[in-house]
């Protein structure tokens, strides 16, 4: 596990809304964003000969739900060219489709899902696709995964296409500059003019609706824990790119909260229906936010700009808890 299989797995989970443009990207699909996405364990066990289990964590597999379907996908991130990961593949895809297989009378039915891989590193030789072929004695099968290099997309691109998903994984196309930004004040001053601009673009997003607070602040937070990482021994590079783009802004524990709140009121309303116990949920775990924000001494600005909650609202809310104190 590194630091950017954590970052990759964050992004999924924290911002499932950056998936679909991916999807669409890497399959030629065309979701339009309205679709659900369910997760699937990333854990699963495999019997050995000598009777124990073996466990597997794929980086992520999930179900798009859309008006043409369903559709299972299996996505993995590697930071460098790795062939031997087509044996994981194919382990990992074989648990998925098995976890959800059938047995109809004397057959069994099982469903691969779709998968791809992302490269954040590649070189010449990085295929485009990569291939399982099975020999078995009804014939020979293949399937092909394709692959996804970050390489490929220049910075315009990320965000033409709506792939704000690669955002904290930009910075690897600079990493064999690292050494010349680090003694050169020039060079270093474009990086971050760069980056400058990235925040300013995310920022834009923002107020315009296309993505939401919560989610331009993971996307910084992340593409500040993946420059900690690559960039560790260059120091002037970490702390140049980090002033422009922000520190830590997101709290994790602000996501706790939420996801707390989340689950309450979709507790709360199962009898009501899965979707209005979801905005009680987020509701309340929006005002369980600003409790502990306010008790933090933030100030109403910054608790507004995290939850998008109005600033009169929020005055409203500290008053009801002053009472509710008392």
């Amino acid at each position: 596990m590194t630091p950017y299989d954590d970052v990759f797995r964050t992004l999924l989970n924290d911002c499932s809304s950056l998936i679909l443009p991916m999807i669409n990207e890497i399959f030629e699909e065309a979701y339009t964003g309205r679709e659900e996405i369910r997760f699937s364990q990333n854990e699963h066990f495999q019997n050995q000969q000598d009777g124990g289990e073996e466990k597997y964590i794929t980086d992520s597999s999930f179900t798009i739900l859309g008006k043409m379907g369903r559709k299972k996908y299996h996505w993995e991130c590697q930071s460098t060219p790795d062939s031997s990961m087509l044996i994981r593949f194919f382990e990992y895809d074989s648990q998925i489709a098995l976890d959800e297989g059938s047995i109809r009378g004397n057959t069994l039915h099982v469903s691969f899902p779709h998968s791809t891989i992302l490269f954040l590193r590649c070189g010449r030789h990085t295929p485009d696709f990569m291939y399982i072929c099975m020999e078995t004695p009804g014939g020979a099968l293949r399937y092909v995964i394709p692959v996804m290099k970050l390489k490929s997309y220049t910075l315009e691109e990320l965000f033409e296409k709506d792939l704000l998903f690669l955002i904290p994984f930009y910075i690897f196309s600079h990493e064999g500059r690292f050494a010349r930004y680090e003694t050169n004040g020039e060079e270093l001053e474009t990086l971050c003019g760069e980056y400058a601009g990235i925040r300013r673009r995310l920022e834009q997003l923002c107020r315009q609706g296309h993505i939401d607070e919560y989610t331009k602040c993971t996307i910084v937070d992340m593409s500040g824990r993946v420059l900690e990482h690559i960039a560790e021994k260059y120091e002037n590079v970490k702390e140049g790119v980090k002033a422009v783009m922000g520190g830590r802004v997101l709290e994790y524990e602000a996501k706790t909260i939420l996801k707390r709140g989340i689950a309450q009121g979709e507790k709360r309303g199962e009898k009501r229906g899965v979707k209005r116990g979801r905005r009680q949920g987020i509701a309340q775990g929006k005002m369980e936010l600003v409790d502990v924000m306010l008790k933090k001494g933030k100030s109403y600005e910054e608790i507004s700009e995290l939850t998008d909650i109005p600033i009169k609202q929020l005055k409203q809310a500290a008053k009801a808890f002053d009472q509710k104190s008392q």
